[in-house]
């Protein structure tokens, strides 16, 4: 049994009667749009038809025939060629192994084969390896190219050059910025919103906070993530010790004077 006590009966409202004036009112105002729009058409009518401007442009010049051998502009030198400097060998734009450093051949940087590197091994460096993979592919990565180096106990650093095929969305720039969007604030990300890298537009380096384990070493990194034209770079630096902002600083200047 509901013993919810009965509240106050419903109140039902009625739409409000219209007396005689208001119809006449109404009466009275349709007659005076009828008139007005009658006389409007009939002004419309005594005028002179207006002329409609051309459907047509313009037409286009072109030359009647190719320029002479001698008079047609010199092509662009293979520096200033972006499709000649990026098309060749993609490891030869991979910054060189700076000084006081050596080549890493430890089992993490076996994924590199002999400066290359697979789409699917790329895409293993990150959380997310089949979502990663499906949005290279998708994104019709075209080739990956890289280095890896140590130095001293337990610095190790790690390049990567991914380029994409030329098209009319500008994926490298894409694939950057999304990089770079979780950055301040997901849980793998740096944690803040890095600084720019001098001479990139919008590429950014990042320290990221260290990593404590219990019976484990502390873990620092730093991360440098840029593009220039079709490719995207990335740059990795891992140490136990803590990491200056100069130092990925230093390695992202120096591999963007290249691209």
């Amino acid at each position: 049994m509901d013993d919810t006590p009965a509240g106050p009966p419903a109140v039902v409202v009625h739409p409000r009667r219209r007396g005689r004036t208001a119809l006449l009112i109404g009466a009275a105002a349709l007659l005076g749009v009828s008139a007005g729009t009658a006389v409007g058409y009939g002004i419309q009518a005594e005028r002179p038809p207006t002329r409609l401007p051309a459907l047509s442009q313009a037409e286009l010049v072109y030359p009647a025939k190719a320029l002479p051998a001698d008079k047609a502009p010199a092509p662009l030198p293979a520096s200033q060629d972006r499709l000649v400097r990026t098309g060749g060998d993609l490891r030869k734009l991979v910054m060189k192994r700076p000084a006081g450093w050596s080549d890493d051949r430890s089992a993490g940087a076996g994924a590199l084969d002999d400066g290359w590197m697979s789409v699917d091994a790329y895409a293993h460096e990150f959380n997310q390896e089949g979502s990663q993979l499906e949005y290279l592919l998708e994104s019709d990565v075209r080739r990956v190219a890289g280095a890896a180096w140590k130095k001293g106990a337990y610095r190790q650093a790690n390049v990567r050059l991914v380029q994409f095929r030329s098209g009319a969305i500008a994926e490298a720039s894409s694939y950057a910025e999304g990089q770079r969007s979780y950055m301040p604030w997901r849980k793998d990300g740096a944690g803040n919103e890095g600084d720019p890298v001098k001479g990139s537009g919008s590429g950014r380096y990042y320290l990221y906070p260290v990593e404590r384990k219990a019976g484990y070493m502390p873990s620092y990194r730093a991360r440098a993530v840029m593009h220039r034209g079709d490719i995207m770079v990335e740059i990795n630096v891992f140490d136990t010790e803590p990491i200056g902002k100069k130092d990925i600083r230093t390695l992202a200047e120096r591999q963007l004077e290249l691209l």
